[in-house]
């Protein structure tokens, strides 16, 4: 498979690249903020099935958004993938996306992981779990996001910082469900009720409330399954203290984000794209994502990774996660007010 794949993160200025020709017959330009291993397979099953080559190119999100505008007409991008439908929307605003027409889309894929007017789609789901220590909370205590706000937690919650785009996406849920004021005082409640100022990523906030640092965390579930999995003991041990709670089930369900992709505008290859995003939609490319990433495949036909059939069933929040994508700003904004780092 070609590949082109340079590091934005050590040349974020830099405007030009050696790059393959574009615009040839049977050939598909990815710029992809995913940064998983397992994508490869992805690219390799599509080539596989349609004969179109496929060139990548890695980056952090908002660098690729900005390289695709400085780019403009000569961008040989035809697909950004990214992870998170706040940074879809960050492209979406930036008008980085063409609108897409599909009827495979529409059929496979459910209506809330759609953008309404078809800029970008949702092809794997992460929930946004509470982790509890098994030896020191009572997790009917935690079957709810608003209950980690409940003064028995006082010192007892470990999460990310405000600029984490995952936490940014929850509150934005919240605004949707509750109002900017009940979300601004569930942001407030969360930050009284911190075991420590935030830092790391998700898979420290499990490992601290594996080492009694606190007895309450949140983070994707998928990092979860890492540590499960993880050919160290020490990893294994700690995930094993640990329990998962897919929050709201008597209610509107877990909250649910996504990774995603869309076709840039402009596209040189714009057919090929277009089949490409078909393609993620088919059991094929649903199951490399569910066995790759242990993320959730969004198509009921797909097979789940074995750690996550284990689960069973359990009912999401349905709100189009475009909502998540325009409410962010007032996400961002009350997470400041209350002094969420």
């Amino acid at each position: 498979m070609t590949s082109w794949r340079k590091s934005l993160v050590l040349a974020p200025f830099l405007t030009v690249l050696s790059l393959p020709s574009v615009g040839l017959a049977e050939e598909l330009n990815i710029y992809t903020a995913r940064h998983y291993d397992s994508d490869e397979a992805l690219y390799s099953a599509f080539t596989e099935e349609t004969g179109i080559e496929v060139n990548t190119l890695e980056g952090d999100s908002d660098q690729l958004i900005q390289r695709i505008k400085r780019e403009g007409a000569a961008s040989p991008a035809d697909i950004l993938m990214t992870v998170d439908a706040g940074r879809l929307w960050r492209a979406e605003e930036e008008g980085v996306f063409q609108p897409v027409e599909s009827s495979v889309l529409q059929q496979r894929l459910p209506d809330q992981l759609r953008h309404p007017e078809g800029l970008w789609f949702g092809f794997s789901q992460r929930i946004r779990a509470i982790f509890y220590n098994r030896e020191n909370i009572d997790p009917e205590l935690v079957q709810r996001y608003e209950d980690l706000t409940r003064a028995e937690l006082e010192g007892e919650v470990c999460i990310r910082s405000s600029s984490n785009i995952y936490n940014q996406s929850l509150l934005a849920s919240l605004i949707h469900h509750h109002g900017e004021e009940k979300a601004k005082e569930w942001a407030q409640g969360v930050v009284d009720n911190m075991a420590r100022s935030p830092a790391g990523g998700d898979t420290d906030q499990i490992r601290a409330v594996a080492a009694g640092e606190c007895s309450v965390g949140v983070a994707n579930h998928y990092y979860y399954v890492r540590l499960l999995k993880s050919d160290k003991i020490a990893d294994r041990k700690a995930a094993r203290r640990v329990g998962i709670i897919f929050p709201n089930q008597e209610g509107r369900g877990a909250h649910a984000n996504i990774g995603g992709a869309g076709v840039v505008a402009g596209a040189p290859n714009a057919d090929e794209a277009r089949k490409f995003l078909e393609f993620l939609a088919s059991d094929k490319a649903q199951n490399i994502f569910a066995s790759g990433n242990n993320e959730f495949p969004v198509v009921d036909s797909a097979f789940a990774d074995p750690v996550l059939e284990s689960w069973g069933n359990f009912k999401t929040d349905d709100v189009n996660v475009s909502v998540l994508g325009r409410n962010n700003p007032r996400a961002v904004r009350l997470f400041d007010e209350v002094g969420w780092r």
